[in-house]
């Protein structure tokens, strides 16, 4: 499956045989901040946020060995489904997502690139914050999605842990409706409207009880310090009447058995059209055959598996592959992006 700014690929963690995730990210900027940011990663430990395992370098890439969610993202779900969510899941989803955000925040770090493909779901409906890395590989620009953008961050007048909350409302509104404001016009036209317009809500609010309609109107305050923290938002009457996680088990395994078929209908694509180019041996990679009745008589190795990626993490245990490879991180608070002015969690300005 395809992100932004790079690939994610599913593995196997030989010695325990668990399923991992492995994302290789294009990393423009400074190796040495970097591994900087990846030892401080080990700190983080949430069940609302993805585990990252550990990352290496390889070429101008970072490859980073992250906990495997099966259901993808949020966003994911909606294009495979072909249908927005209803509001007793955007509850779910939501107060997940908030319970990640006051952790992060708690740990003076900012995600800065909230939306429904940065949340993911496992198989038993539990929802995590993800693609921290993007964060990290592009330090030299305005971190984000223009449609997401909280107003501050477009302005770069400084910016603290609350811009993740505006891009929560945001993402709320994008699960309701299949896609958040603006996105129907040019981004550079929505980076103009967003920090003049007024907050932006609902096509149709009739659709929406109040409690989902105050929620939004408290994450989407185009001032930062009137802005709803995630503590805040946490007991707000529609995060705290949100329905167990098990209540999203129906929709992922709708998802996970459409994207099956998917799956199973370019195969029988593709081997066909491997059957009409090819009237060659299909062979492994490494193995001698003798090719066909064109070329009788010569022998060749075969060709190798193109597009396929094989990744091994040998290590004794978990534990150790998380000590020797490290882990990913957002910026912290602290941290300076070219160009941009971000306040500390705690209003500080840098």
């Amino acid at each position: 499956m395809t992100r932004s700014y790079g690939c994610v690929f599913k593995a196997n963690y030989k010695e325990t045989g668990e399923i991992v995730a492995i994302k290789q990210v294009p990393v423009e900027s400074d190796l040495q901040e970097i591994i900087k940011e990846i030892s401080i990663m080990q700190q983080c430990n949430s069940p609302h946020v993805v585990r990252y395992y550990g990352s290496y370098f390889k070429n101008s890439d970072l490859w980073i060995v992250m906990e495997y969610c099966a259901a993808g993202s949020v966003s994911d779900i909606i294009r495979l489904r072909n249908k927005t969510l209803t509001e007793d899941e955007i509850a779910t989803i939501v107060q997940s997502t908030l319970k990640g955000l006051e952790y992060l925040h708690f740990m003076r770090k900012i995600h800065r690139d909230i939306k429904a493909g940065n949340i993911l779901l496992n198989a038993e409906g539990q929802a995590k914050l993800a693609d921290f890395g993007d964060t990290m590989a592009k330090r030299n620009t305005v971190i984000g999605t223009p449609f997401w953008m909280a107003p501050e961050v477009i302005q770069e007048i400084g910016y603290n842990c609350v811009a993740d909350i505006w891009s929560l409302g945001i993402t709320a509104i994008e699960m309701a409706e299949g896609k958040p404001p603006y996105a129907d016009i040019h981004p550079m036209r929505a980076i103009f409207m967003i920090p003049t317009n007024p907050p932006p809500t609902f096509r149709n609010p009739d659709l929406w009880s109040e409690p989902f309609q105050d929620f939004l109107t408290q994450c989407l305050v185009k001032n930062p310090e009137n802005r709803a923290t995630a503590t805040q938002l946490l007991q707000n009457t529609f995060i705290k009447t949100a329905k167990p996680s098990s209540i999203l088990r129906a929709l992922i395994t709708d998802a996970m058995e459409i994207k099956l078929k998917n799956v199973e209908a370019e195969q029988r694509e593709q081997d066909q059209e491997d059957e009409d180019n090819s009237d060659e041996d299909e062979v492994d990679q490494g193995t001698m055959v003798r090719a066909g009745t064109s070329d009788m008589g010569t022998v060749r190795e075969a060709g190798s598996l193109a597009g396929t990626v094989r990744t091994m993490i040998k290590q004794s245990d978990m534990g150790t592959m998380e000590s020797q490879l490290g882990t990913m991180v957002i910026n912290s608070d602290d941290d300076e992006d070219a160009g941009t002015m971000k306040r500390s969690c705690d209003g500080r300005t840098s």
